[in-house]
């Protein structure tokens, strides 16, 4: 009996284990905002703000996406591409890990 019970809580532990991992995957979402560099955030989250975010960026600052309604910075890991969208607003696609969007891809926000 006791092996029966112990095989059964492996068996139970197993599958509880699988299916937690499984709902782990995080989800694809997308944010709009605009992409600035960490140092001045919300100042330079607008057209006019590009040539600062990038000299910014280009100094060592990390690019980040200022996102909109929320009013908060996020990270991006992909700092190339979040560097070809400075200076318009955005739509980013992709996953949060880490408090950092882990980017799918990043278009610019159609008005």
């Amino acid at each position: 009996m006791r092996k029966l019970s112990a095989i059964l809580g492996v068996a139970v532990l197993v599958l509880v284990g699988t299916l937690g991992y499984a709902g782990d995957k995080a989800k694809t979402e997308t944010w709009s905002g605009w992409i600035t560099d960490e140092n001045c955030g919300e100042k330079n989250a607008n057209a006019e703000g590009k040539g600062c975010a990038l000299k910014c960026h280009e100094a060592g600052a990390k690019l980040v996406l200022f996102v909109d309604g929320e009013k908060k910075l996020v990270g991006l890991d992909n700092q190339d591409e979040a560097a070809r969208h400075v200076g318009h607003p955005v739509v980013v696609t992709g996953t949060i890990e880490g408090g950092t969007i882990k980017v799918t891809k990043i278009e610019e926000k159609k008005s």
